[in-house]
């Protein structure tokens, strides 16, 4: 079977198995690709692998930082994989969009609320089409205008088709790369025909092109109608399935966190979280066959979070491929797990709790299995070699064919008793092709190294005890604002305490706790009392910690940290910043998750006694967050957290044994949540069931 190659001017290189049989158009929704191998430049992503996503099924891509999970959605996304049928409807949510990459006409005045529904190209430009056309009929003035739309709009068909067949012969080869030249070529005098006829208008043909453009008309009608009934009702007129259009997309909106206010306002005035959500509502707003979704949860709060994870559940005849740092949303989700490790996919039947679990449990298995042949294999062992130093010393032949029929057992019955199927090893079944034994060798799946991301253990001691901060009856207004944002809120805390602070965005969580730390924010003014420990070091990671840092292309890590060179490369070492990395690359160039750890660098040494930590997991990996999950748990300071991921919240607040209390913030108010985490997500999850139905 020849394998085609595929390249994009990103750099990515795809290739697949590729037959006969391989179909640029087919009814199926499945993706299924054998012989799978994707690189950037010389780095290998995937390796010889089985890429199968069966339709209708919800995956969730797990693997380290730099494994290249983007990289695989991306060449997904973009169909640079041979194989990938021209009309599977794919749509993907990238973890950031720059400025090269934004989407054609956004326009600084364009509303969020258009820039949704115009998303929907196959529906805008069936509209497109449909108007142009309808207009040059009712031109009464020029009979033949009609005519040359009807060719323009053909044409523009054909273009499309030019641009296919020009992708298919640069990247195809042998035979078929030979017949998609030979369809090009003739693809092109046909354009070349067209060109040259578009604006020759022949009476004698008028009557019947214009006949040609009223059949047009119709057929973009109801091919207007099917769209808009696919995602509404049928029997919806056009004017109806606009406004219905509308409708649905202010739903998606809503859902998202937008007010009704944001919804009116042009999409150049958001920031850039809101921006990202609003390309998210894009993407839910169309009808697609896979939907590939990376990060989509980092600029969320709770209640979207919660209304997005109910809505995709709701999506159960498209396909769904998640990369998520969030483990609860993804165990929600998850109907399979596919594994991204050493270059190759690994499928898994589950949610990303019952992986680790199956996982876990087969490891000790195999342990087992192993200790127990090899305690077996080494008295066999032992007794054939008792066997032959007997049969030397009397020359008892007997002992000489036991220790043959020993080795001959210990040569054929070590390794899996146990195939594929659950029945007895096969070598032809469960291990095919050539090899040096009759049993596979019993190999334990090793564990990923651990994330390196090392918080100290304790702070320096305290001259004397004392609450690290203490306030009674804070209060905090910002200039011209009509109500206090916080009012009259206590709140005291003490080394080794663990506070979770959780409410909806603009509830006042960041600005509670820059009031704590003594970072008054927005010039705004603080009434009531604020005490801290005057010998106590504070650590504060706020939301714009990562946007702080330098921008310019000079700046590394290592002259940011500045000090002895030694020290700063062990702190960002036990960070997992390392070589060139902090010595040569521009802070400016990493990625998020290094950024998060050149800030955490910045404030973890010397280890304060309060560590206040403002949505420090928006760019860490899943294994990431655990393991700053278990430092911080270990940890001898204080820690105050403000999250909307709801495992590492938990993980960390309400471990057991610990002094721990999650507080709601809302309505100027603190309050403390006997039941944690699961009773505020119990509040969000009623107020926003049913939503999405």
């Amino acid at each position: 079977m020849p394998r085609e190659k595929k390249t994009s001017t990103a750099t990515i290189q795809a290739t697949s198995q590729q037959t006969r049989f391989n179909l640029e158009e087919t009814a199926s929704k499945e993706l299924d690709l054998k012989g799978v191998h994707i690189s950037i430049g010389k780095r290998e992503i995937i390796s010889d692998a089985h890429l199968k996503l069966s339709a209708g099924v919800h995956y969730v891509l797990i693997g380290r930082n730099g494994t290249g999970k983007s990289t695989l959605l991306r060449a997904i996304g973009e169909k640079l994989i041979p194989g990938i049928a021209r009309n599977l409807r794919i749509l993907f949510l990238q973890q950031s969009y720059d400025s090269d990459g934004e989407r054609e006409g956004e326009g600084e005045l364009e509303g969020v609320l258009e820039f949704v529904v115009r998303s929907d190209r196959v529906r805008t430009d069936t509209l497109r089409r449909f108007e142009t056309l309808k207009r040059a009929l009712d031109n009464t003035d020029d009979p033949t205008d009609a005519v040359r739309v009807l060719r323009m709009l053909k044409h523009e068909g054909r273009m499309v088709e030019l641009e296919e067949a020009k992708k298919a012969a640069a990247l195809r080869s042998g035979t078929r790369g030979m017949k998609a030249r030979k369809e090009l070529k003739a693809l092109e005098a046909v354009v070349a025909e067209e060109e040259a006829q578009l604006q020759i208008i022949n009476d004698e043909t008028v009557a019947e092109e214009t006949d040609e453009a009223i059949n047009a008309l119709g057929e973009l009608e109801t091919a207007l109608e099917a769209v808009s009934a696919l995602k509404f009702r049928p029997g919806l007129s056009i004017r109806m399935s606009s406004a219905t259009a509308e409708a649905r997309a202010q739903q998606l909106l809503l859902g998202l966190g937008f007010t009704p206010k944001m919804i009116g306002q042009p999409l150049s005035s958001l920031s850039g979280g809101w921006r990202m959500r609003t390309i998210l509502a894009s993407l839910l707003f169309q009808p697609c066959d896979i939907l590939l979704l990376d990060e989509p949860t980092n600029f969320l709060d709770l209640p979207s979070l919660l209304w997005l994870e109910g809505y995709l559940q709701t999506l159960t005849e498209t396909t769904l491929l998640l990369v998520t740092h969030d483990r609860a949303f993804a165990d929600t989700l998850a109907d399979e797990i596919i594994v991204l490790r050493e270059a190759k996919l690994e499928r898994f039947p589950g949610n990303l709790a019952a992986y680790e679990t199956a996982r876990t449990e087969n490891q000790r298995r195999l342990t087992r299995m192993k200790e127990a042949q090899d305690r077996q294999k080494e008295h066999m062992e032992a007794t054939i070699a008792g066997n032959i130093r007997a049969a030397r010393t009397s020359g008892d032949d007997k002992k000489l064919k036991q220790a043959a029929s020993r080795q001959k057992k210990l040569d054929e019955r070590m390794g899996y008793q146990v195939g594929i199927r659950g029945g007895r090893f096969k070598l032809n079944r469960d291990m095919p092709g050539f090899h040096n034994s009759a049993r596979d060798e019993i190999e334990i799946p090793p564990d990923d190294p651990a994330a390196r991301l090392a918080v100290p253990s304790a702070p320096a001691e305290l001259r004397f005890p004392g609450p690290l901060v203490s306030c009674e009856n804070l209060t905090f207004t910002y200039p011209g604002a009509e109500a206090p944002v916080l009012e009259k809120i206590t709140l005291t805390i003490h080394l080794s305490d663990r506070v979770g602070l959780v409410g909806l965005n603009g509830a006042g969580k960041s600005t509670l706790v820059a009031c704590l730390v003594d970072t008054i924010p927005g010039n705004g003014r603080i009434a009531g009392t604020l005490t801290h420990h005057p010998k106590s070091l504070i650590g504060y990671f706020s939301q714009a910690a990562i946007d702080s840092l330098p921008q310019d292309q000079a700046t590394t890590t290592l002259s940011l940290l500045g000090g002895d060179e030694h020290e700063a490369r062990g702190v960002l070492s036990s960070l997992g910043l390392v070589g060139a990395t902090v010595s040569e690359l521009p802070v400016s160039r990493l990625s998020g998750g290094q950024k998060v750890r050149v800030a955490l660098a910045q404030i973890l040494h010397p280890p304060p006694h309060l560590l206040v930590l403002d949505e420090v997991t928006t760019h860490l990996d899943a294994d990431s967050v655990v393991t700053l999950a278990e430092g911080l748990k270990a940890y001898e300071g204080a820690v105050v957290i403000v999250s909307h991921d709801r495992w590492f919240v938990s993980a960390v607040v309400e471990e057991e044994g610990r002094n721990g209390k999650v507080y709601m913030v809302g309505g100027g108010k603190v309050k403390h949540l006997a039941g944690g985490v699961a009773a505020f997500e119990k509040r969000v999850r009623k107020s926003v069931k049913g939503s999405f139905g």
